[in-house]
């Protein structure tokens, strides 16, 4: 910053024109009080566009000199700075003139500025002197160092230069940021935020009104949904009235002629079918009276079998009782022998007849052995005289009634052929479900042979379609198979299907759908694998007929063996028999039971066959009296038939009755009902009468009733409430609505535009607190460099800042101060001496001066040495020797003469005496260095 070296005042207050160095470091003014110390202070205020002490300002000081006109005029120095640039750039010599005129213009005084290079005169600046405005001149003097900041410091009010340190921590805080921040930074922060108020306020605002015209919008909204319902019920009503009812009108009667056509299409079928029913039930009366006289005979003749077999059944039933009598009598003598002779003779007797019994149980056996021997036999011969397969009894049986009904056939088994013994196995597992297979030799035969199946119960199949056996695929079971006939297509097709593989690991090389089976009957389809077993008797084939021939021939030779046994068995019963009858000869009874031995032997055989002819009579007996009730049963039915058939007459002659009389009003009826159609369905459209339109129409409204209800309802609605029917609230509905979408389309981009600046808000806030913590920092550096010179310490911390505008204003600046190590003392802690609180007034002072890129600069300082004893005035004196800056000091003239030890450069100011127009001139003493 640049330094003062002379000013020069021309009608400043009563001086008329002086000029006074200032090329001193420190220069006291010294003078009585009103002697114009402040006076000089604020001409040189003025001339740096500074503000004047207290209420003053530079019209009070002009109009003093009653001259109309008055001059400020300065010389500073214009030396470069570190980087090597001049303060007042463009001017490019060491020292500048500046100059101030006032001036009378209008009624009012104004002020000129004007800076040159050089030293220039008052008289030269009022010939070529440009001059300029206050902001420019100002902005001239921010570039040389004099900013509105340190301004600031220099406009402070008298005896406010001691008095920082009685500044509160947000006081000085804000002070030292005007000083050193950055301006433009705070103004940022400022902006930023009067525009996110501002934002919010419009936001607000705007919120307020989209609120009230959403409430007109939502109204008007209504009021025209009532409005297109009020429309929508007139023209629902106006469509129910000329459309809907007259066609749902039609319809119905479309429905009434279409339900009694129909009614009376069935009453003519409703009189065919009585006059069919009178027809069938005269018919039917007329049998059921020969069916009846039938019955009756029937009966007769039941009655008659009845008694017949009544009279075997009491034949049988004697006949039974004289064998039972003959066994009594039997018992009452072997009695009898047991009485005589003991019961010895009883046992002989016993035995006697178990070996009868025995005897007759050796003669049945070998009687049954005989027969089975004789069939086998006959088997054995049948076997050796053809190939075919044995059969069951179920088999046969249905053969036989084949047979019966002249049906040619062969069992599968008889055309079968293996020709590899090795894979009979196989072969016979495989057709194991179709051994008795029967085939037709006549295709045209086998509606009756499947009745004939289904007769029988026959569980096997009857097959009719036969084909020629195709070519056998290599490897197949076809290929060891021969049929001496055409076998089923579907049995040729299942053997050629299957592959024949030696075991299941050589399958693995075949296709993967490819149907296999081994010699042992592991057998592979496509639902699996599985083991069939190879059956033990073959029915296919030359092998099947060796090995049944085999088996009869064993069966031959173990019946001949047991035969010779039986008949040994039968030969010892008999004689058994013959020696026990031997011992009974000779007693009495026992003689007569030995005579009768036969009789009742009969008797015993007898009573059997008796008790089975009895019970087949009681049998007969029992479906002859079936017989009877049956014939009852019939005539019972009979009788209730012909009362059924008698009132199903007499229903139909009077349907025939009902309808001749009903039908001529019916047709009238629906004569009128087609002429009503007809004349409500002419002028109609043509697609109004379709019928998927009339049953849409009648399925919508529930019929015509419930098209009329609907008319009622709307008309009754219609009329109770109150519509709006102008049509012009829908246009004032659609424009509410487009300015409402406008209005949170820009509601929508002002809330934007308030995020976007509180984000702007928090990013200057950053900013402003990053500036301030390096302005504190600065100025804690530069009152530490000050407490070193003067001997002070000085704590500077940096005040805690968190991003937010609570923190900013409670944020404030603490310096502590340590005088000659006593304890730190803050800025107003009433503990400090007058002396101490002047030290730290002009250190903080100083210290908002101090600018390591613009050294030097002026400071103006009203009376620093008041109430200070003598060796804090050469204290203070001292610590201003110290600095750098250059120090305008005011003193009264009653101080103590150590206040001018520090000055280079002292200027005496006295009182205008009363009697003269202008004040003295100010004196000057330069103090001579050595």
């Amino acid at each position: 910053m640049f330094h003062i070296r002379e000013i020069e005042l021309v009608h400043w207050d009563f001086w008329r024109r002086f000029t006074l160095p200032l090329d001193a470091h420190i220069i006291t003014i010294v003078g009585p009080n009103g002697s114009g110390k402040t006076t000089l202070l604020d001409a040189m205020r003025t001339l740096f566009a500074l503000k004047c002490s207290g209420k003053r300002d530079f019209r009070r000081y002009v109009r003093r000199a009653n001259a109309g006109f008055a001059w400020l005029r300065a010389t500073v120095s214009n030396h470069p700075g570190s980087t090597g640039k001049r303060p007042f750039f463009p001017c490019l010599k060491d020292e500048v003139t500046l100059a101030c005129r006032v001036k009378r213009a209008g009624g009012d005084w104004t002020r000129e500025y004007c800076i040159e290079d050089g030293l220039v005169s008052v008289e030269q600046l009022e010939e070529t002197a440009q001059f300029v405005g206050l902001r420019d001149y100002q902005s001239r003097l921010a570039y040389a160092g004099l900013s509105p900041a340190i301004a600031k410091v220099l406009s402070l009010e008298q005896g406010d230069t001691d008095k920082l340190c009685e500044y509160s921590p947000r006081a000085l805080l804000d002070l030292v940021f005007d000083v050193f921040g950055d301006k433009e930074v705070l103004d940022n922060y400022q902006a930023a935020r009067e525009e996110q108020k501002t934002a919010q306020r419009e936001l607000e605002a705007l919120a307020l009104d989209l609120e009230k015209l959403k409430a007109q919008a939502e109204a008007r909204r209504l009021e025209a949904d009532r409005f297109l319902e009020w429309r929508e019920l007139r023209a629902e009503a106006t469509v129910l009235e000329a459309e809907a009812i007259p066609r749902l009108e039609v319809a119905e009667l479309q429905t009434e002629v279409i339900s009694w056509r129909e009614k009376l299409r069935r009453a003519r079928h409703e009189v065919t079918d009585a006059i069919e029913t009178r027809r069938l039930s005269e018919e039917r009366v007329a049998a059921l009276a020969g069916e009846k006289a039938q019955a009756e005979d029937q009966l007769t003749e039941a009655n008659t079998r009845l008694k017949d077999i009544d009279g075997q059944w009491l034949a049988a039933r004697d006949a039974l009782r004289d064998v039972e009598k003959k066994l009594a009598e039997r018992d009452a003598l072997r009695e009898r022998v047991a009485r005589e002779h003991g019961e010895a003779a009883l046992d002989s007797e016993d035995a006697a007849a178990n070996a009868y019994n025995d005897w007759q149980a050796a003669r049945t056996k070998v009687r049954e052995l005989t027969a089975r021997f004789e069939e086998v036999t006959a088997r054995l011969r049948e076997a050796q005289g053809k190939g075919g397969a044995p059969q069951d009894h179920e088999v046969q049986r249905f053969r036989a009634a084949l047979n019966e009904a002249g049906i040619e056939h062969r069992l599968l088994a008889e055309i079968t052929e293996v020709t590899d013994a090795s894979w009979q196995g196989a072969i016979e597992a495989i057709l194991r479900p179709y051994r008795s297979l029967i085939l037709l030799e006549q295709e045209g035969d086998r509606t009756e042979a499947w009745a004939l199946g289904e007769r029988e119960r026959f569980r096997h199949f009857v097959v009719a379609d036969r084909a020629p056996c195709p070519d056998a695929h290599p490897g197949s079971l076809l290929e060891v198979v021969r049929f001496a006939g055409e076998p089923p297509k579907w049995l040729s097709e299942l053997l050629n299907r299957i592959r024949r593989v030696d075991n299941a690991q050589a399958a693995t090389k075949l296709p993967r759908e490819q149907d296999w089976i081994t010699r042992e009957g592991y057998h592979r389809e496509r639902r699996g694998a599985r083991h069939l077993g190879v059956p033990h008797d073959f029915w296919f084939g030359e092998l099947a007929r060796k090995a049944r021939l085999e088996s009869l021939q064993e069966d031959i030779g173990a019946l001949d063996k047991q035969l010779a046994w039986a008949r040994r068995k039968q030969d010892e019963a008999e004689a058994a028999m013959q020696s026990a009858r031997e011992k009974l000869l000779g007693m009495q009874a026992a003689e007569l039971l030995l005579a009768r031995a036969g009789e009742f032997e009969a008797a015993e055989q007898d009573k059997a066959s008796l008790q089975g002819s009895l019970a087949h009579a009681e049998a007969t007996l029992n479906e002859a009296r079936a017989r009877v009730d049956q014939c009852k049963e019939r005539l019972a039915g009979i009788a209730i038939e012909t009362d059924r058939r008698s009132r199903d007459l007499a229903q139909a002659r009077e349907v025939l009755n009902r309808i001749a009389s009903e039908s001529r009003p019916q047709r009238l009826e629906q004569t009128a009902r087609l002429l009503r159609l007809r004349g409500k369905r002419r002028g109609m459209p043509r697609d109004w009468l379709s019928p998927a339109a009339l049953g849409e129409l009648a399925e919508h409204y529930g019929g015509l009733a419930g098209a009329r209800n609907e008319l009622s309802r709307l008309k009754r609605r219609l009329n109770e409430s109150e519509w709006p029917t102008d049509e012009n609230v829908l246009v004032i509905k659609e424009k509410l609505g487009l300015e409402l979408h406008q209005r949170e389309g820009d509601y929508g981009q002002r809330m934007a535009y308030a995020e976007r600046t509180k984000q702007m808000v928090d990013e200057a806030r950053a900013a402003y607190i990053a500036r301030l913590r390096a302005t504190v920092r600065q100025y804690g550096k530069n009152l530490r460099a000050l407490g070193e010179l003067a001997g002070i310490h000085v704590e500077c911390p940096v005040p805690a800042l968190d991003n937010d505008d609570a923190t900013l204003a409670t944020a404030g600046l603490e310096v502590a101060f340590d005088f000659d190590q006593k304890g730190a003392q803050t800025l107003n802690d009433g503990e400090a001496s007058g002396g101490q609180q002047v030290m730290k007034s002009l250190i903080l002072l100083i210290g908002l001066l101090m600018d390591d890129a613009r050294p030097g600069g002026f400071v103006f300082i009203d009376e620093p040495f008041a109430h200070l004893d003598v060796a804090n005035i050469d204290r203070v004196g001292a610590f201003l020797r110290a600095t750098r800056s250059q120090y305008l000091i005011t003193t009264p003239v009653t101080h103590n003469a150590n206040v001018f030890q520090p000055a280079q450069l002292t200027l005496v100011t006295r009182k205008k005496k009363p009697a003269d127009s202008w004040a003295p001139p100010i004196g000057v003493l330069r103090r001579q260095i050595d």
